[in-house]
């Protein structure tokens, strides 16, 4: 089974009112709590639609971004890594986290060297290696405490950069099956993706990249059709999500979920 899209597991947390608060790049208005329930409460039925187990969390109002749990932990098939956001003012989301993880997993650590930081938004795992991006919310320490972290579980990690003005490594890329990458033309012409099969997110609809392979479905941000289609004609089962409100806050697809199979 391929331990980068197929799951058993996947963890989601409800948003909370303070979500309104939440960070954002530019501002391009407030996000609409109600229709953020909604379009997540899609979401995970989807998840579940798939036969996977979901838990939802309880909203935190403490932690305005805390619906976007991708962030806290990196969940691989021998356990999980507790990350340590680069946005203070989500430094306490992962040990809101950590016991959920550790319900699950036999095996939960964690980065904490005082000079790491590292969000699960930059890390895209492969059925051959982990890459990871930098950025202003993932730094050299924080990369390399991960590596040495995962190396003991034979996976291979490498550093790539991510694009200019972007938040997170996966807000322009996402894996589609063990060998196909979609991803911006900006990112890929790169080369980071050297040696797998690339799909081009069409012109104008970059915001699309950000989607989850989930067994059997492939999840994207609903309103891209042309981004829809390039990924039908793939051959990859395609459910569109609402995301508008979770866009606001420079949220996706992964951002919303951990997904793994537990040891």
């Amino acid at each position: 089974m391929s331990f980068s899209t197929q799951f058993t597991h996947a963890i989601t947390r409800r948003p909370a009112a303070s979500i309104t608060r939440g960070l954002r790049a530019v501002d391009t208005g407030t996000p609409d709590l109600a229709l953020m329930q909604a379009h997540h409460a899609a979401y995970v039925a989807t998840l579940r639609e798939t036969g996977a187990t979901v838990v939802e969390l309880p909203p935190l109002d403490a932690y305005p971004d805390s619906v976007f749990v991708e962030d806290t932990a990196l969940c691989l098939p021998q356990g999980a890594v507790v990350m340590r956001p680069g946005a203070p003012s989500r430094l306490g989301e992962a040990a809101e986290t950590t016991p959920h993880l550790q319900a699950l997993y036999a095996r939960v650590v964690a980065i904490t060297g005082p000079d790491s930081f590292i969000e699960g938004g930059d890390i895209l795992v492969t059925e051959r290696e982990i890459l990871v991006g930098r950025s202003a919310r993932t730094n050299a320490a924080g990369i390399a405490e991960l590596a040495r972290l995962v190396a003991p579980w034979g996976h291979t990690l490498r550093e790539v950069i991510t694009p200019a003005g972007v938040l997170h490594f996966k807000t322009d890329c996402s894996l589609l099956d063990a060998e196909t990458i979609l991803s911006t033309k900006r990112l890929s012409a790169s080369g980071c993706f050297d040696g797998y099969t690339v799909i081009d997110i069409p012109d104008g609809e970059e915001a699309a990249a950000n989607t989850i392979r989930f067994n059997g479905l492939v999840l994207m941000p609903a309103g891209f059709p042309r981004t829809r289609d390039t990924i039908a004609a793939a051959g990859f089962a395609v459910r569109e999500i609402g995301n508008s409100e979770c866009a606001k806050l420079d949220g996706g697809m992964s951002c919303l979920s951990l997904r793994f199979t537990p040891s």
